[in-house]
C-alpha cells in the first residue's frame, strides 16, 4: 500500500531493503496547472523568486486553449461596472458574493490591458483609426457588448502569448508531462502547521514520483467536466485541484453547479468541439429539424438566455421528440461575416462536412464548466496556509449558481493577479520547507488489469450523465451515490496495490469529485441556477451556499 493520503506508509514492516527513491527539488512557488490562470500567476511572480509550472501534458493543453468566445470586461464608454455586476448577479441566481463580483469586474480592464501589453492579438474594429479600439461582442446574459476577443480563438491567443513569455523567463521552470499526485502538508508529517509544503508529482515519461518542495503552492488545475460522459472539455479536466485540496483538508463549495454548454457539435468524430456562445450572440438561431424555432417558448430572451436555460430547453426538446440533436443556424448572415467572425469554427465544421454559411449545424449540450470548487478569499487563499487556488478549480463567489458567459477567463486573470500580489508580499517571510519524505512504492506492483481502470472510468462517467445531469431527482441522486460509493471502494483498493499511472491518478480524483458533486446536489433541496430538480422545482429563501468540510 503506498501513501494513501499522499505520504503514509513509510516505515511499514514489509518494505523492501532498497526503498524506491525519488528526486527532490525546491522552489519559491509551485504552480500546479498551466492554463491562463496558472501561466498568469507564474509570470507575475517570476521576478519575485523561482517558480515551477506543472503541466499534465504539453504546456497550455487545457481548457484555456479551447476557449472561443472571449473575456468580459467594461471597456466601452456606454457600459458600466454597475451593469456588468448586475448581469453577473442576475445570472448567478441569487448566490453570487456581491463583494467578489464587484472586485472582479472592477479589476477586469487592467487585466485586459496587461494581456494587450503582452501582445495578445485581440480583434479590432474594422473601421478603427488607432490601436485602442477593439471589437466587442455580446453573449447570453449580457446587457451590453463587452466581450473582447481574438476572432473565435481567444483562449488560444491568450494562452500561447502567455506561454511564449513563460518559456522565455529565466526564473520559471516548465515541467511538462507531470501530474500532481497529492499535496504535502505539515500536519500529515507531524510537523508544526498546518501548512502546505509542496506536492508529490508523477513524471509521466519516466514513471517516477518526484518531491517538489515550495514555500507557496498554487492550484490552477481547471475544472472537472470529464466526470461526465459528454463534455466540451479536453481530457485533462479531471478535477485534480479540488480532489487534492479536499484530501489536504480544504473546504469546497457549490459543487452541484455544473454548467452545460448548450451547443457542442454533434458528430461522432467531433470530440469535445463546442460551437461558441458568440454564434448565438451574433444572431444564431436554435431550431428543431423541421425548422421550428423553439427558444421563445422557454424564455423571452430566446437564444440570448443564460446557458442553463438554453441547455435545459434543448434537453427538453430532444427528450420530448426523441432527437439526437437540434440545429443552430447562422446561415442567414453573410458568408463573409461568418468566415471573418468565426474562422476557427467555420474551418473545423468544414472538416466534418458542415458549411455553416449554408446550413444549420447539429448541436447537443455537454458538460462545460464547474461553478463550484475550493473555497478561497479574494486573494486566492484556501483554508490551508501556503496553499492558494485560482481559476475554475475555485469557488470565489463570482459565479454563484450559474456562470455568466465569458466571466471565466476574467476570473482567471483577476485572481491570478490578486493571489500573486498577496504571495509576493509574504514570500520573503516564509521559511523554505524542510527535506520531505520521498514517495515509497516498494511494495506495489505493475497492474496486470488495466481494464479495471478503463471500466470504472466509463461506468462513473455514464452514471453521472444519467443521474446527475441537467435535470435531477432525489432518486437519481441516491442511485448515483450508491454506484459511486462502490466505485470509490474499488478504486481505493486498486490505488493501494498498484504502481501509479496518469489514468489511475485521474480516476481517483474524478471519483472523489463525483462524490462531492452528488453530496452537494443532495443537500440542495431547491432548484436554483444550474441545479434543477423535479422534486424541488422552486428556489428557496434565503439563498445559501452548499459548503462541504473534509473529515478531521
Amino acid at each position: 500500500m503506498h501513501l494513501l493520503l499522499g505520504w503514509g506508509g513509510i516505515g511499514a514492516a514489509d518494505l523492501r531493503t532498497e526503498p524506491y527513491m525519488t528526486q527532490q527539488s525546491s522552489y519559491d512557488v509551485l504552480v500546479i496547472g498551466a492554463g491562463i490562470a496558472g501561466l498568469s500567476a507564474a509570470l507575475r511572480l517570476a521576478d519575485k523568486g523561482r517558480v515551477a509550472v506543472l503541466a499534465k501534458g504539453p504546456l497550455t493543453e487545457g481548457s484555456s486553449l479551447y476557449a472561443q468566445g472571449g473575456i468580459a470586461a467594461v471597456l466601452d464608454s456606454g457600459d458600466s461596472v454597475a451593469a456588468h455586476v448586475q448581469d453577473t448577479l442576475t445570472a448567478g441566481a441569487g448566490l453570487c458574493n456581491e463583494e467578489a463580483v464587484r472586485f472582479t469586474v472592477e479589476r477586469g480592464p487592467a487585466c485586459i490591458q496587461w494581456l494587450i501589453d503582452l501582445g495578445v492579438p485581440f480583434t479590432k474594429e474594422p473601421q478603427a483609426e488607432n490601436d485602442a479600439e477593439y471589437h466587442l461582442t455580446r453573449e447570453g446574459g449580457h446587457s451590453h457588448r463587452r466581450i473582447i476577443h481574438a476572432a473565435d480563438a481567444t483562449g488560444r491567443a491568450s494562452a500561447t502569448t502567455l506561454e511564449r513569455h513563460v518559456r522565455s523567463h529565466p526564473d520559471i521552470d516548465v515541467l511538462e508531462n507531470h501530474i500532481a499526485v497529492d499535496l504535502i502538508t505539515s500536519s500529515k508529517l507531524q510537523l508544526s502547521g498546518p501548512r502546505c509544503l509542496g506536492a508529490y508529482v508523477l513524471d509521466r515519461e519516466s514513471g517516477r514520483v518526484k518531491v517538489i518542495r515550495a514555500r507557496t503552492t498554487i492550484l490552477a488545475t481547471g475544472g472537472a467536466s470529464k466526470v461526465y460522459l459528454y463534455t466540451s472539455n479536453p481530457d485533462v479536466s479531471t478535477g485534480d485541484g479540488v480532489a487534492m485540496a479536499w484530501r489536504a483538508g480544504c473546504r469546497v463549495a457549490n459543487m452541484e453547479f455544473i454548467q452545460f454548454h448548450p451547443t457542442c457539435l454533434y458528430h461522432p468524430e467531433a470530440k469535445s468541439f463546442l460551437v461558441s456562445e458568440a454564434v448565438r450572440g451574433e444572431g444564431g438561431i436554435l431550431m428543431l429539424p423541421d425548422g421550428d424555432r423553439f427558444m421563445l417558448r422557454f424564455d423571452q430572451r430566446a437564444e440570448l438566455a443564460p446557458r442553463d436555460i438554453v441547455a435545459r430547453a434543448i434537453d427538453y426538446e430532444m427528450k420530448r421528440l426523441g432527437l439526437d440533436c437540434v440545429r443552430l443556424d447562422i446561415s442567414h448572415k453573410s458568408a463573409d461575416f461568418v468566415k471573418h467572425r468565426f474562422p476557427t469554427i467555420y474551418d473545423r465544421c468544414l472538416e466534418f462536412g458542415y458549411d455553416m454559411t449554408r446550413e444549420a449545424l447539429p448541436v447537443v449540450p455537454a458538460a462545460h464548466y464547474s461553478c463550484g470548487g475550493v473555497v478561497t478569499d479574494l486573494s486566492g487563499k484556501t483554508d490551508l496556509d501556503g496553499l492558494y487556488a485560482i481559476g475554475e478549480t475555485t469557488n470565489t463567489g463570482l459565479h454563484g449558481a450559474n456562470r455568466l458567459a465569458s466571466n471565466s477567463i476574467l476570473e482567471c486573470l483577476v485572481f491570478a493577479a490578486s493571489a500573486s500580489e498577496n504571495i509576493a508580499d509574504e514570500l520573503a517571510d516564509r521559511e523554505p520547507p524542510p527535506e520531505l519524505p520521498e514517495w515509497d512504492e516498494s511494495w506495489v506492483t505493475d497492474s496486470d488489469e488495466e481494464v479495471v481502470v478503463s471500466h470504472n472510468w466509463d461506468e462513473r462517467r455514464r452514471a453521472m450523465w444519467d443521474y446527475v445531469g441537467m435535470v435531477r431527482t432525489d432518486k437519481r441522486l441516491e442511485r448515483a451515490k450508491r454506484r459511486v460509493d462502490v466505485l470509490r471502494s474499488e478504486i481505493h483498493d486498486y490505488y493501494a496495490n498498484f504502481r501509479l499511472t496518469n489514468d489511475l491518478i485521474e480516476l481517483r480524483n474524478l471519483a472523489l469529485v463525483a462524490d462531492l458533486i452528488i453530496r452537494s446536489a443532495m443537500e440542495r433541496k431547491e432548484s436554483r441556477g444550474l441545479h434543477y430538480t423535479l422534486d424541488y422545482p422552486e428556489p428557496r429563501d434565503p439563498a445559501s451556499d452548499t459548503v462541504l468540510t473534509p473529515p478531521a
